[in-house]
């Protein structure tokens, strides 16, 4: 018997973070696979510049920062029901610090758009029956350095938040994408003199012999989304990071 569990229409997807980086590349993949797309995030000239370079009469962008929960509402409320949610949105401006000398002022964006952002979507996210809501977590989970502990923390408190959710959205999927060292602009955000450096010691390091890219993440992004089957799980982009 053919079982065509996997022959899913990928619908209405809503990409939070979708203006550059992994999620603009995730909602490219989509696009070409049919789906319609909405991009959000808190920049309009990122999100203007990001229609432009996708170019598809599928796709709109709204302007909304999740970790404002009445902007969450609202967004939700203008797109009505979606099939499935993903979200790349990360503050990172302050997350790294030693802890003792941490500027929680400067520092708690992360945590309130990557945590309490992905929080608010499981909140006001309309996900039809079937769907998904996915989140993105990282290697800092496993292989923090220091003066990163928000940013590990953050990540791996996502995917103890999907698998509680999992349970209590049932019959919407939650799952986690936990991507590597991937080249996109985050990499600006870091307090590095030897950033190149760095990027290339990893690469050699890495079993994949290479950096991960956009395009990686958003196919592992698709396939969550096109499985039926997978839900409270954790999906490892990361060129073997966790084995080196």
């Amino acid at each position: 018997m053919t079982d065509k569990g996997f022959d899913i229409q990928l619908g209405r997807t809503v990409v939070i973070g979708g203006g550059s980086g992994m999620g603009q590349a995730i909602a490219d993949a989509l696009l070409a696979a049919g789906s319609e797309v909405t991009i959000v995030g808190r920049s309009a000239e990122r999100l203007a510049d990001a229609v432009r370079e996708l170019g598809d009469g599928k796709l709109e962008a709204i302007t909304a920062d999740v970790s404002d929960e009445d902007q969450v509402r609202r967004l939700f409320d203008t797109v009505g029901a979606v099939d499935h949610v993903i979200t790349t949105a990360a503050d990172l401006r302050g997350a790294y610090g030693p802890v003792g000398t941490f500027d929680f002022g400067n520092g708690r964006g992360f945590l309130e758009t990557k945590l309490i952002g992905s929080m608010l979507l499981a909140k006001h996210a309309r996900i039809t029956p079937g769907g998904s809501l996915t989140f993105t977590s990282g290697i800092a989970a496993y292989r923090p350095a220091a003066g990163g502990a928000m940013v590990a923390a953050v990540n791996a408190a996502l995917e103890g938040l999907a698998r509680a959710l999992a349970i209590e959205l049932a019959p919407t999927r939650v799952n986690v994408l936990s991507p590597g060292w991937v080249e996109t602009g985050v990499w600006d955000n870091m307090p590095w003199d030897d950033k190149a450096d760095r990027l290339r010691a990893m690469a050699e390091r890495l079993p994949a012999g290479r950096l991960g890219r956009p395009e990686d993440i958003a196919q592992a992004a698709l396939s969550l989304l096109r499985n039926p089957f997978i839900t409270g799980t954790v999906l490892h982009v990361d060129g073997g990071h966790r084995l080196v």
